[in-house]
């Protein structure tokens, strides 16, 4: 099973993208500020939420987790402040992070990133999990709990504000009017600004949007993983509350890179214990892959791309975030915001993977029940 799509297009990005991924690192000056302004234009923006609590930001974001856990290698530190630093001078405005992620550990790499531009970007990160001795230990979504997470937050952060706070997973302990009381009452302190949900179901998003309106609400949500549609996109764009898909490129899937035969580092990866990442899944699934690449190869477009924009098509309030430890990806990945699907192909692809059987659950065990509640 070959890998499509990428190597030969980053082979020739490295050519005619010569001048966006060499731009410079943004640096804290004006000069530097005033282009990040201009590649925002560039990239275009959407809008999160609505009224008084919607955010513009770009019309992709870059998701860090991968920059600092479970992605198997971690990049050198510097390495991960230059792409993060090169994503603003691409026109990426809205970056992703958590605590749960290092755990802690990617909060700090993506506070010291964006510290110089702190004021044009939006800062997103979560809370739900108790940290015991650097481990995920269950959720925990108590209001001391949660303001003690967002304290500390933002000193890793090195922020006085978190522009947009989600509950990682929700609480089944904690009623959940309780928990969007303590955003509400944190959002007039002034240490946040917008809250959101992560991996909630219909009814969960309604009570806390009745305490708290939502900005945005984060779940996972690509070409291999659409139950969203079946439900909680209909509620959000019924209340105005933007959707920010985690995992849009199901954990690489849909790059095409990965196959049957990918190593990874189970001590630092989640998808060895997935049902779809197993050999037998992968080699089953790759009729998307292929798929994609029917579609994207006459149109100069790879699998990824493909994938993103389908995304970007679905409605113009949703807005993907991938995430990359590679500059060259990077720059693949937002280039994909360049494709508008014309009514008739977006109706034909769509129609085309609709007909596609998915084998392999998402998540197992704990996890599969942290989510639709």
């Amino acid at each position: 099973m070959p890998t499509q799509g990428r190597r030969g297009f980053l082979k020739a990005g490295a050519t005619l993208g010569t001048t966006w991924i060499a731009s410079p690192v943004l640096s804290a000056s004006p000069s530097g500020e005033s282009d990040a302004r201009k590649a925002d234009a560039r990239l275009g923006q959407r809008t999160l939420g609505t009224g008084k609590h919607r955010l513009r930001v770009s019309s992709l974001g870059l998701g860090c987790m991968g920059m600092s856990y479970h992605r198997s290698f971690i990049p050198e530190r510097k390495v991960s402040i230059s792409l993060i630093r090169k994503a603003v001078d691409m026109g990426v405005t809205f970056f992703d992070t958590a605590e749960a992620y290092g755990p802690h550990t990617n909060e700090g790499l993506v506070g010291e990133a964006l510290q110089p531009v702190r004021k044009d970007v939006v800062l997103c990160t979560k809370f739900g999990f108790n940290i015991q001795n650097g481990q995920l230990a269950g959720l925990n979504s108590k209001p001391p709990h949660i303001r003690a997470v967002v304290d500390q937050s933002l000193a890793r952060l090195k922020t006085d504000y978190i522009d947009l706070l989600y509950q990682h997973r929700v609480d089944p302990n904690v009623p959940i009017e309780d928990v969007a009381g303590t955003a509400k009452d944190l959002i007039a302190e002034g240490k946040i600004r917008h809250f959101g949900l992560s991996e909630a179901n219909a009814q969960t998003i309604r009570k806390a949007h009745a305490v708290q309106p939502l900005t945005a609400l984060q779940s996972e949500y690509s070409l291999m993983t659409r139950q969203p549609e079946n439900d909680v996109i209909k509620v959000c764009e019924e209340l105005g509350i933007g959707f920010v898909p985690y995992s849009p490129l199901s954990r690489a899937f849909l790059s095409g890179f990965l196959n049957q035969n990918t190593k990874y580092n189970a001590s630092n990866d989640n998808r060895p214990s997935l049902p779809r990442y197993q050999p037998d899944a992968i080699k089953a699934n790759w009729v998307m892959i292929d798929t994609l690449s029917e579609f994207g190869n006459p149109r100069g477009l790879t699998p990824a791309q493909v994938a993103l924009a389908w995304l970007l098509a679905q409605k113009p309030w949703i807005v993907p975030i991938p995430g990359t430890t590679k500059l060259a990806h990077l720059q693949e990945n937002l280039w994909s915001a360049d494709f508008e699907f014309t009514a008739e192909e977006l109706r034909g692809f769509t129609e085309a993977v609709s007909k596609i059987k998915i084998v392999g659950e998402r998540y197992t065990g704990t996890q599969a029940q942290q989510t639709n509640r």
